[in-house]
């Protein structure tokens, strides 16, 4: 997919940690893969993440104890922990997760083995029910984080910019529901979502924004923030509600 990057600096700082997990459990492995931003132009150094999958043929939990004191040595690099799963759980659990497994689906690089993701289905009709609880989870968690920062402007600000990248799988989703492949990139992904909604998108675009910047925005503006979130999410629900699938 053109819009997917390998930068060698990532793949490097990457790679000793593969190697360190195959020299310990090279026979268990299936397949290693890197996903999420790193994979994009919506990367950040600053403040994304890198972060990887593990497939094994089969779950072992000595290998998870060997693996969690690796956290410390890595995360100063920005290595997440790695999602570990395997071929019998993924196929268990598509109906479960189709968000994830969309985004992962749209969004990875094949390190190692065979390629689990590419060729996977995304049933649209458990994609329309994980949709629907999504929205209305988020909606519940705007209108709770909106409360507990207690008009502190700092905090309500970093609650916006941090719930944020959840949004996006969701948006992706979304699009897909409405019949078109969803974009890599956010800002792409927020074009399209109006596009095939309708919805004004408008204040998702000035969170994105606010992200990079990094600003704390004054009580109007974060009300006024709050206001718009409110009733694009809410309208986002009321379109998925009325999908038939």
């Amino acid at each position: 997919m053109p819009d997917l990057i390998l930068d060698e600096g990532i793949k490097n700082t990457f790679r000793p940690f593969m190697e360190e997990i195959l020299s310990k459990a090279g026979s268990l492995v299936h397949s290693v893969y890197m996903t999420g931003s790193a994979l994009t132009q919506n990367y950040d150094p600053k403040h994304s993440n890198i972060n990887s999958i593990l497939v094994l043929h089969q779950m072992d939990l000595k290998l998870l104890e060997w693996l969690a004191p690796l956290g410390k040595k890595y995360g100063k690099k920005r290595l997440a922990a790695p999602l570990i799963m395997t071929p019998a759980y993924i196929q268990k659990s598509l109906d479960v997760f189709p968000i994830e497994f969309l985004n992962i689906k749209l969004i990875h690089h094949r390190l190692l083995g065979d390629d689990l993701f590419e060729d996977i289905e995304i049933n649209l009709s458990d994609l329309r029910n994980q949709c629907e609880r999504e929205v209305k989870v988020k909606l519940i968690n705007l209108w709770q984080n909106y409360l507990s920062a207690s008009g502190d402007r700092k905090l309500l600000t970093e609650d916006f910019i941090r719930s944020f990248s959840g949004y996006i799988p969701l948006f992706r989703g979304l699009i897909l529901l409405k019949g078109r492949l969803p974009p890599i990139l956010n800002e792409e992904v927020l074009v399209e979502l109006e596009r095939v909604t309708s919805v004004n998108t408008m204040v998702f675009k000035l969170v994105l924004k606010e992200k990079k910047e990094r600003k704390t925005l004054s009580a109007t503006e974060l009300n006024t923030l709050f206001e718009d979130y409110h009733a694009a999410m809410d309208k986002l629900g009321d379109i998925v509600d009325a999908m038939d699938m």
